[in-house]
């Protein structure tokens, strides 16, 4: 997945409030869509659109499904962000040394 497709999935406030209440574990659909604004059905279709960008994996447990935060998918999007970090540092320290030079 590219980050693209993880950046448009967590641009909706429902899906990024589906997805931030993942990171204390694993939960089902039934709990994620407690407090959240849309249908039981909605949530799902939530999941699924953070699920096919690779931020969220799913399991089963007995006939529940149970999903939880995919660490790789998160990764990809540090990693992009990293390269910006890493520039602007660059950036920093050259601009420090031609001040001081």
């Amino acid at each position: 997945m590219t980050y693209e497709m993880k950046f448009d999935a967590l641009s909706c406030p429902t899906r990024r409030s589906v997805f931030e209440k993942l990171r204390g574990g694993a939960l089902s659909v039934g709990v994620l869509a407690e407090g959240v604004p849309v249908s039981r059905p909605a949530v799902s279709q939530h999941l699924k659109v953070l699920k096919d960008a690779g931020l969220v994996s799913e399991r089963r447990d007995g006939v529940r499904r149970l999903y939880s935060i995919d660490r790789a998918g998160l990764e990809e999007m540090r990693d992009y962000f990293d390269r910006f970090w890493d520039e602007a540092l660059d950036a920093y320290k050259r601009s420090l040394e031609t001040r001081d030079a």
